[in-house]
Parts: C-alpha cells; structure tokens; sequence
C-alpha cells in the first residue's frame, strides 16, 4: 500500500509538471512560424474539395489585418494564418502525369531546331553613403569623384544620382532571452529603451517590421506603416522565455528574406552579439550576410555594464565578449552598414539619428563589372573618393580645414552561375 501511494504521487508530480511546462509556453505569447514571414511566404496548400459546400473552409482562413496597404512589396508581404487547419491527404487533387516533351535531355541531344536562351549581361547597384566623423551626410559630391574598384580593378559607373528623403523599410532584430534580458534586468530595459526610441525616429511612410530572438526567431510584426501595429508588437517584449540567442540563425534569416526587397532596405540589429546555440556557423552566416546585401547596423547593448564587470570576469568570458564585439563589426562593414557601442543612453538620440541620414541621404551608383565570368564567386568592391585629376585621395574641405570622412558601401557581391 505505501508503495501505491508512493506511485500515485509520482504520477501526480509529473502530471503538474507537464500542465506547468504547457502554460509556461502559452504565456509566451503567440508562437509564428521562422519559415513565413515578409519576403518569403509559406506555401499554400492544395484546397481541400468544396463541392456542395458554399461557405468558407477553416484552411483558407487568412489574417485580415495583413492588406497589401502595410507591405513595400505586395507579392511578398501578406502573412498567413498559420493555425488553420490543414484537409485531409484524402482530399489532395491526385498528382497528374507529366507532358512528355521532345527537348528532354535525358539519353538524347537537344534537337538542332531547339531555341537557345542566354542571360543578360550582369548589373551591379550600390548605395553608398559619405559621412564625416560626426555622422552627418556629405551631400553634393559629382560623379567624377566617385572610383569603384571590383577586385582592384577600376569599373565605369553607369548611372549615378542621389536620393535625398527617401523612405525606408527597416527590420528590427532584437535579441530578447534570458541571457541578458531578465525580467527588470539592466539589459531588459536598456534593450527596450533602444527599440522603442528608434521606432520614434521613423517617418510615416516608412515600413518596420519588429522580430526578436532567443531559442528561435520568431516575427512579431509584418512590415508595416501602421505603428499601431508596432507598438503592439513592441508590447511582447516583456518576459524572455529561453536563455539561448542565436544570433547567426537570426540575422541569415532576416537578410536573406529581405534582399528580394526593392527601395531603401536596413536591418537594425539591437543585441549583445553573443551567440549560444545556432545551427549556422559564424563564417555561413557572414556569407549568407554577404549575399544578401541588406546592410546591417549594429547596436551593440551592456557596454557599461561590461566595462564594470570587467574585474570579475575570466579570460574566457572577456574573450567571448571581445568576438562578439568583432562579429558585430563584421557583419556591420561586409554590408555597408556601421557598428555602434553605446555606453550611455544618452547616446541613443544621435546614433538613430546616424541611421536615419545613412539611409535617407544615398548615392545609387551603376555599373556593368568588367569581368562577367558566370561562376559563383565572390567578387570584392570597394568605393573611393578621388581626384579625377590626380587620382589621390579627395580632401573636402569645410572652414578652411580637412574634413575627415567614411565611405559607406557594402564589401562586395557573389556573381551568378551559369544557367544549365
């Protein structure tokens, strides 16, 4: 008998343990599938057969807050309820056979009459940005100063102009877990101090959509021009669920959904730069970073913090520390964007200020690479301002003294492959 009751109670045990772990994860607020989001949409799948039925099946029910009013790009913007339920395999149309075809390649030559298809010559756009040592923008630079190398080798700009004022589509990726983010914790509210002051920045017209991360990236706002929204979504900010961040996962993802994003793109990225648990290593994450070509400006948290900490700290974990500060770095410069470490809050104003004329104020420069070669390699850019008489370096002067200035452009571009 006392063995029973002893087995009673364990089964209780873990009964109340499950029930907790299921609440804990519903208060985690509503849970968005990784793979849908802005510019990569999930699949639809096959309508189940309505014969007969007139009203509305469950799986096709859509968010009908999501208008293309709220998206930069409509056909890649409209999210999609992800808990409607799926018809039965039953009800799948049966797949149909396939069109035989004679231009098939398989144990025959391509008939001589077969039309032959080639791809065009390849372009390369850039957005570059001139800004002096306090950040501001160097407007009214000509064309002729302007010497873009690919390779070391010089390039003829096709096209060049300057867009003043143009507005934005900004994804926000912000590291909230329990790594650094606790409940009432300095790097919880110094993480939404940040967040929440750089929506304030944005102009109406300009497009943010809000993601954060710990264990998992999820999406807490589509882009949109709704700040309603927005606020909405910053509200889920409260509670870190994981002590994971997995930067790398977060930040491939993010940039490689947002390159098929016409217009003024950027990714805020608002974290400590540790990473825990990714499944992309840094150096696949800093290519698919680079293959993207979204630039990244990165906001580093916990500097002060750090610096305090500092004494109590082992070799390893001030180590770990300094390679985040680097990758942060290097995802910032590999896609033309910039890298800050703020250590008071007072800092915040001018460095989403730094952003905003960064990415308002660019200069959009063409031009054809002289090497076409099609094979899938990685090709280095690097932009200039020069004297196109001597060629030396540009000195801008402002008051009668030099002006000290970076050039802003992303590292480079991996050309196309041949088409098979």
């Amino acid at each position: 008998m006392k063995y029973f009751k002893a087995g009673l109670a364990a089964i209780a045990v873990v009964a109340l343990g499950a029930i907790s772990f299921h609440a804990a994860l519903a208060q985690q607020g509503p849970e968005s599938d990784s793979s849908e989001t802005v510019a990569k949409p999930r699949k639809k799948n096959p309508p189940a057969d309505t014969s007969g039925d007139t009203g509305t099946s469950p799986a096709t029910s859509t968010d009908s807050n999501n208008s293309a009013d709220d998206n930069p790009s409509v056909g890649q913007g409209n999210s999609v309820n992800s808990n409607s339920a799926h018809p039965a395999d039953s009800d799948n149309p049966p797949d149909e056979p396939k069109i035989p075809s004679k231009f098939n390649r398989k144990g025959k030559e391509i008939p001589a009459d077969a039309p032959t298809f080639s791809s065009d010559v390849n372009t390369v756009e850039l957005d570059v940005a001139v800004l002096d040592n306090k950040g501001h923008f160097l407007p009214n630079i000509p064309k002729t100063n302007f010497r873009v190398l690919e390779d070391n080798v010089p390039q003829k700009i096709s096209s060049f102009n300057m867009n003043g004022e143009a507005p934005m589509t900004v994804a926000m990726v912000i590291e909230f877990s329990n790594l650094f983010q606790q409940y009432y914790s300095q790097g919880w509210y110094e993480t939404l101090v940040a967040s929440y002051g750089f929506v304030q920045t944005l102009q109406p017209q300009d497009y943010v959509a809000v993601i954060a991360y710990d264990l998992r990236t999820e999406i807490l706002c589509d882009f949109t021009t709704d700040r309603g929204k927005v606020q909405e979504a910053m509200q889920r900010l409260r509670i870190p669920g994981f002590s994971e961040a997995n930067l790398f996962d977060a930040l491939a993802d993010t940039a490689q959904r947002m390159s098929n994003i016409e217009g003024r793109k950027a990714i805020l990225l608002i974290a400590s730069g540790r990473d825990t648990f990714s499944k992309l290593t840094y150096d696949k994450a800093r290519k698919a970073v680079q293959e993207a070509g979204v630039p990244i400006y990165a906001v580093s948290m916990l500097q002060a913090m750090r610096i305090m900490a500092e004494q109590y700290m082992s070799s390893i974990q001030q180590l770990d520390f300094l390679q985040a500060d680097n990758e942060m770095k290097t995802f910032a410069k590999e896609s033309g964007g910039q890298a800050y470490f703020p250590r008071f809050f007072g800092e915040f104003p001018n460095i989403f200020q730094s952003v905003n004329t960064a990415l308002r104020n660019q200069y959009s420069i063409t031009y054809v690479p002289s090497n076409q070669t099609k094979d899938g390699q990685f090709r280095k850019i690097k932009v200039e301002l020069v004297d196109p008489q001597t060629g030396a370096a540009l000195r801008i002067m402002e008051g009668g003294k030099p002006v000290k200035y970076d050039v802003i452009a992303k590292s480079g571009y991996t050309a196309p492959r041949a088409v098979e």
